[in-house]
This record gives structure tokens, sequence and C-alpha cells, in this order.
């Protein structure tokens, strides 16, 4: 009788765990779509840059 042990109720930290590891996901997805749209600018203005270069340099 003094063995049976009832087992701990844990569905509370299963849940926050949860919560944490798609929080970190959600904000590491957000992260990288920043990235992706600076890096589409940055992009851009490089090319604006060429272009304007090129024009400098041909007149």
């Amino acid at each position: 009788m003094m063995l049976q042990e009832v087992t701990p109720d844990t569905f509370g930290y299963m849940l926050f765990g949860y919560g944490v590891i798609l929080g970190t996901m959600a904000l590491f997805v957000l992260s990288l779509v920043n990235r992706f749209r600076n890096l589409r600018k940055d992009l851009e203005l490089l090319e604006e840059i060429k272009h304007s270069g090129a024009k400098t340099e041909n007149s």
C-alpha cells in the first residue's frame, strides 16, 4: 500500500513548454520574414545604384 503513488499532474508544464517552443518558432519565422524584406530592399538599392552608375559613365 505504501508503494502506490499518484502520478503527478504535469499537464500545465507541458502546455507551457509547447507555448514556449511555438512562440520561439514564431519569432524565428518573423525574423526570417523581416530579413528577407530587408534583403529585397538592399537588392533594389544596389540595382538602382548600378543603373545610375552606368548612366553617369555613358554620359
